[in-house]
């Protein structure tokens, strides 16, 4: 059951119907969606799970599930073909189409990115930018860098960092995310776990919190950039009261966008500075409650020095010619040996990747290829999720069953050439093994295998 107080709370803004608010958490009804990978093909039509989606109108990609199944049993899920994202969040894809449609040599940042579903939103938008999703707490970043992998994208850095560390990189970014931590009020239907840790207080400590991660990165943004700031709490002190915080900033104008009518989408407005943001509300909208705002930065206080002398090590003549023989090694790409493992980073974004390599704690940066021993390429399980068209080596397709116990990395015989083969179901790839005269060497990531299901 809600809580009084927090009801009361909620008495006069905008689109608050308590009546029609109380009954859809009462029914404790679940919508289930999902975001696809454009760059990984699913035959929907023939897909246990999928045959019988309908569109989220805000989102190409987007589609909702008439039931929500059990998605460990599903290899395609864990090969990254699509991410289970919350229905309202994914309203980030139209702002995105809005306000920057064109995306080439822009750099994005999703400064509070664990678990990764708006990170793995920007990556498919900025195709062809840079896109740096960053997650203070340790043990989120892991799950950050799994999901960001298994996407695929190459024009990736993971970072680990507090906000206030980014104020090194002055007037870097094109637009900035800041999906702040909130108090979750949004997700009661969903998660009817988290009323009981709801208060006043806690609505008044992550406002507090939030402001403190706007001011300590706003540096960062470029004049001309987009802030877009969202959280998924339903509080005035969290979203009005934040978008007048944000418009008092010096420079920082709010963008009015319109989304249609008829998505019931409830535009809100802040009451000093008449800021436009919009309220997801889950008996107006299929999804669960979410706020989002927009911003651009028009002037700055702030000078755009930041350094950028970080020295790696190039590929020696003797490696890349290695490569060669596997991989179309592209020259919109630099090679650079990192961590015993080779990684391929888009060539024209050297500069930014240096800088934050310099000024941050990166986990994970552009492709991760493989290791070479010797004579042979270790192939990385990165390169496996990838998009690239040429990969290394042969591919054997296998049933359901078989993907799910190669996904247990449990023993398997698979049958093929012996050496290095990567494993694929409905023609995407799960990842690598190697075939040997007697048995099957399974390489999927152990930390990711399957446990039980």
């Amino acid at each position: 059951m809600l809580p009084e107080s927090f009801l009361n709370s909620l008495k006069g803004l905008p689109g608050f119907d308590k009546e029609s608010f109380v009954r859809v958490h009462d029914l404790g009804e679940q919508v289930t969606s999902l975001r696809m990978n454009p760059m990984k093909f699913v035959d929907s039509t023939t897909h246990k799970f999928l045959n019988q989606t309908s569109s989220i109108p805000w989102c190409k990609n987007g589609y909702y599930l008439p039931a929500r199944p059990f998605f460990v049993t599903d290899p395609l899920w864990h090969a990254g073909a699509y991410y289970v994202q919350e229905a309202s969040s994914m309203f980030v894809q139209y702002i995105l189409e809005q306000i920057v449609p064109e995306t080439q040599g822009k750099i994005a940042l999703d400064l509070c990115a664990a678990p990764g579903g708006k990170s793995t939103l920007l990556a498919s938008h900025f195709k062809d930018g840079l896109v740096v999703a960053n997650e203070t707490i340790k043990s989120r970043n892991a799950i950050l860098v799994e999901n960001i992998t298994k996407w695929g994208n190459d024009q990736v850095v993971v970072t680990q960092n507090d906000p206030s560390h980014f104020k090194s990189l002055p007037q870097f970014f094109d637009v900035m995310l800041i999906d702040a931590p909130c108090s979750g009020s949004g997700l009661f239907r969903k998660e009817p776990d988290a009323i009981n840790e709801w208060s006043e207080e806690s609505v008044q400590h992550c406002s507090t919190r939030q402001a403190r991660i706007l001011e300590e990165s706003m540096d960062a943004l470029k004049v001309g950039g987009y802030l877009i700031y969202s959280t998924c709490s339903y509080s005035f002190e969290e979203d009005e009261e934040m978008m007048d915080r944000i418009a008092a900033m010096p420079g920082m104008q709010n963008i009015n966008l319109h989304p249609p009518v008829e998505w019931n989408i409830i535009t809100c407005e802040s009451p000093v500075h008449h800021a436009q943001g919009f309220r997801f509300y889950p008996d107006k909208i299929q999804g669960e409650g979410f706020f989002v705002t927009v911003f651009q930065k028009q002037s700055t206080l702030v000078g755009g020095y930041y350094t950028n002398d970080f020295k790696w090590n190039p590929i020696t003549k003797q490696e890349h010619a290695l490569l060669s023989t596997h991989l179309n090694l592209s020259n919109q790409f630099i090679y650079i040996s990192h961590q015993k493992t080779i990684i391929a980073m888009p060539a024209f974004f050297e500069a930014p990747i240096k800088a934050l390599l310099k000024n941050l704690y990166v986990k994970k940066l552009g492709l991760d290829i493989g290791e070479i021993k010797g004579k042979d390429l270790i192939p990385a399980h990165a390169l496996a999720m990838s998009s690239w068209e040429q990969l290394p080596y042969g591919r054997i397709e296998v049933d359901e069953a078989t993907a799910l116990q190669y996904l247990r990395r449990a023993d398997l015989i698979l049958t093929g050439v012996n050496g290095w083969q990567a494993v694929s179901y409905q023609q995407i790839i799960l990842g690598w093994a190697k075939l040997l005269p007697n048995r099957t060497n399974n390489y999927y990531p152990t930390e990711w295998r399957i446990l039980k299901y």
